[in-house]
């Protein structure tokens, strides 16, 4: 792997940084991962490709929808005057000149005293001002009112026949008009748009069958530790199940990515080099959780600190105080180093790779770059401790309702179970050693 770096205030270029520089604040770690990490290039996908997909460009309307008046009913196209009056006692008797399907060409005209068999979605025939549905009509059986259209094979009334019409109906009564939905030239969709299905659907409708977006980011996930075992396998003695790169690869999905998650490598620096550049090939932004603190093994800042490529920092933040970040091989790939104990990891996810994913899909400047954030009264049984100059993310559940948080769980960052039952991080600012109940404070929704 190339030594890259793309320049920052705090970036991993900066003489500055490293240990000498001190702790990071959450805040400064954030603005040097988003200042390095630059939208993807455009590509032009196939509809079901842009699924989740950033729009690049204004999309307009070449066509109206509908693109014709048609009927918002199954029934019959009538003339106003033909059924004025028309009543249960009274009613309109019309000679039925034909049927009106959707997608049919061809249409009867209607004229004075005649009605056309009509479907929903079927073009008002010429000669046709209003549309009856067919409960108010017998259905061309001469009995009562019809609860359904009978099929066209099988309906005396189609080519030929009468209907009649028990109640009266105004202009365009059931009737879609041209561009009621969307007229020819208007706006459909504005650039920045994230495709989802309805969006999908309007483009489909409007004719579009290929549009131009930035791609979904291509998140590598990859765990190192040489007593990870993968879920579904035996445990040895001394081993744990390799629950990070399953946590962190449904987080980048859930962010709009597509994940690749990668099995677990052991604690040896050139295995890990080789994963890594193994993986630079598919990858957008690379993320690596455990080896990345002090420890004899923690081989992550072993592999990638001798070309200076990724630089390891303190943050003043509890949990997820070891992080790194860089810009690795000839493609300069954004990577971020996260701490191994599941809470931290996760929540180093949420914090900073969330919002570079965004960043990557051109999203950076909306709000919903990182969770929203509310504030919300503690709800617990004593005061919460945090220590000084950190700012410590606890998990909760958050009740909008009442506007509270409840703590869930400890402070522990291996708690993963408390971390499943968790809607929410409480946040502690660097400057409080204790949250008494009732306290208000920022919480993030992670969901």
């Amino acid at each position: 792997m190339s030594s890259s770096t793309a320049p920052s205030d705090h970036g991993p270029s900066d003489p500055c940084a490293g240990p000498a520089r001190g702790l990071w604040s959450v805040d400064e770690h954030l603005a040097d991962v988003l200042a390095a990490v630059a939208p993807l290039e455009p590509i032009e996908l196939q509809l079901p490709e842009a699924q989740g997909c950033v729009l690049v460009e204004d999309v307009t309307v070449p066509v109206a929808l509908p693109p014709f008046d048609n009927s918002s009913m199954d029934g019959y196209a009538v003339r106003v005057a033909d059924v004025a009056g028309a009543s249960e006692e009274f009613p309109a008797v019309l000679t039925v000149v034909g049927d009106v399907a959707a997608g049919a060409d061809g249409l009867p005209e209607v004229g004075p005293g005649q009605a056309a068999r009509i479907m929903t979605g079927a073009p008002l025939p010429p000669g046709a001002e209003a549309v009856v549905p067919v409960e108010w009509t017998d259905g061309g059986t001469g009995g009562g009112a019809a609860g359904s259209m009978r099929p066209a094979s099988a309906a005396p009334e189609g080519a030929a026949g009468e209907v009649r019409v028990h109640r009266a109906a105004e202009a365009r009564a059931h009737v879609r008009e041209r561009g009621s939905d969307v007229r020819a030239g208007e706006l459909a969709l504005a650039a920045g748009t994230v495709l989802g299905p309805p969006q999908i659907g309007l483009l489909a409708a409007i004719g579009r069958g290929t549009v131009r977006v930035r791609p979904r980011p291509r998140v590598v996930v990859l765990s190192t530790g040489s007593e990870l075992a993968q879920p579904g396998e035996p445990l040895a003695e001394g081993q744990i199940y390799d629950s990070n790169s399953f946590a962190l690869a449904a987080a980048a999905r859930d962010a709009g990515a597509l994940a690749f998650r990668v099995p677990a490598v052991a604690d040896d620096a050139e295995s890990l080099r080789a994963a890594i550049e193994d993986q630079l090939i598919r990858a957008d932004l690379i993320v690596t959780t455990g080896g990345v603190s002090v420890g004899a093994y923690d081989v992550v800042k072993e592999a990638l600190t001798a070309d200076g490529e990724v630089d390891f920092r303190k943050l003043a933040m509890q949990p997820g105080k070891p992080q790194g970040f860089g810009m690795i091989g000839p493609d300069h790939i954004p990577l971020l180093a996260l701490p191994g104990n599941p809470v931290s990891s996760y929540v180093s996810f949420e914090l900073f790779v969330r919002p570079a994913i965004r960043a990557l899909m051109g999203l950076a400047d909306r709000p919903d770059t990182a969770r929203p954030t509310v504030r919300a009264e503690l709800k617990a049984d004593r005061a919460l401790s945090s220590p000084a100059g950190r700012r410590q993310f606890l998990r909760g559940t958050y009740d909008a309702g009442s506007g509270s948080v409840t703590p869930v769980g400890g402070a522990g960052s291996h708690l993963i179970g408390a971390l499943a039952h968790a809607d929410a991080l409480l946040v502690v600012p660097e400057e409080v050693t204790a949250v008494e109940p009732g306290t208000e404070l920022d919480v993030v929704l992670l969901g």
